[in-house]
């Protein structure tokens, strides 16, 4: 088997590490985050020139037709300088739902989230669904004038950066997805920083009008989209953390070296070598294990959902290992705001509970 990335596969890479290096500093990052949108618009138009919204469309809804292995290095360099601006809400969530949908409306919506100028939310979990992306309180009623939709959603990624929301309810007894605009009379919501730096929001629709045509799938079509979404939603977040765990191995290698103690570099001490040799392998047993997983995403295997669901339970695992391993040997530089070590750690905390933590996937690995 050919494990080789394509040529145009390490173009792309190439192409978003020389943007990593030159436009994405720690100090950069952290000015992103002050901000209100909590994301560089300039960036986000930046991303759209250089192709990496259309990535993952099809040519049909007018992208570039790629899949889950560009995903996955995409998101790998994302993952090594922690950019935070919201690709996972507006591309990989609500881009699949509509990419994979027979929704009308569906090319424009796409044109609008590639070219920029407007994101999409993906509102799918509720206070006591567990990840379960089929469970719905929210709910959707018929009336004299339409449909009517009332709920809560929790966890909205980038939802108070969001123009329109691709929201989950149940109707008849099915689950349904339906389009929703945020500034609709009814929709009210509460903006919040998650630990690692993410935007992301809990929406309430109260009593909101709404017309047939924006129901996007009903029933087990609605399933199936948010099962493909998140699915390959996980995948990315997973090639993420790998980014992150070999930027915190390299950030460990390179700070030993420079600190001293007792006349050398810590890192000839026997004991700290030990360590980041395993930091390396934590990192290449989850990077082949996201080989795995990507290809059968790729191809379409019946176990892809099961590949990525042991990748995600080592992620958890392995993540925060390295990442405090890393902040131990930074010693007490390592917990400050001001040195970058600390912020990797944070993210791979948020990962672990993002789409279920790593004992929700090992639970669901065995069921598969």
């Amino acid at each position: 088997m050919n494990l080789n990335y394509s040529d145009e596969q390490q173009m792309l890479r190439d192409q978003v590490q020389k943007f990593c290096d030159a436009d994405y500093s720690f100090n950069k990052r952290e000015e992103i985050l002050k901000s209100d949108l909590g994301y560089d618009a300039d960036l986000w138009k930046l991303f759209s020139e250089l192709g990496w919204l259309s990535l993952p469309f099809s040519e049909e809804n007018g992208g570039f037709g790629y899949g889950p292995i560009e995903l996955s290095v995409l998101f790998e360099e994302f993952g090594k300088v922690l950019i935070v601006e919201p690709y996972l809400s507006t591309i990989v969530l609500s881009g699949s739902v509509l990419d994979k949908s027979n929704y009308a409306g569906r090319a424009d919506l796409i044109e609008s989230i590639t070219s920029g100028g407007s994101h999409i939310s993906l509102a799918y979990l509720e206070e006591g669904s567990k990840n379960n992306y089929a469970f719905a309180n929210a709910s959707l009623t018929s009336s004299d004038n339409g449909l009517v939709l009332n709920g809560t959603k929790a966890l909205v990624l980038n939802g108070g950066n969001a123009s329109k929301l691709i929201v989950s309810a149940m109707m008849n007894d099915e689950l349904v997805l339906v389009m929703v605009n945020t500034d609709a009379e009814g929709v009210s919501s509460i903006t919040y920083p998650t630990i690692d730096g993410q935007s992301c929001a809990e929406i309430s629709f109260e009593n909101v009008q709404l017309d047939e045509s924006v129901i996007i799938s009903k029933g087990s079509e609605s399933i199936d989209l948010l099962d493909n979404a998140i699915n390959i939603a996980t995948l990315c977040i997973s090639a993420e953390s790998i980014g992150c765990m070999i930027a915190c191995y390299k950030k460990t290698v390179e700070y030993t070296k420079s600190r001293e103690q007792f006349g050398q570099p810590i890192s000839n001490f026997q004991v700290l070598q030990h360590k980041m040799v395993d930091m390396f392998i934590e990192s290449e047993v989850c990077k082949s294990l996201l080989f795995k997983a990507m290809l059968e995403c790729e191809s379409n295997e019946v176990t892809k959902n099961k590949s990525v669901s042991a990748l995600k339970a080592q992620i958890g695992l392995s993540g925060k290992s390295v990442a405090q391993d890393a902040v131990q040997l930074h010693g007490g530089m390592g917990v400050s705001d001001e040195m970058s070590i600390g912020h990797y750690l944070k993210k791979l905390i948020a990962v672990d509970a993002l789409f279920g933590n790593s004992n929700y996937h090992l639970n669901k690995y065995s069921q598969l």
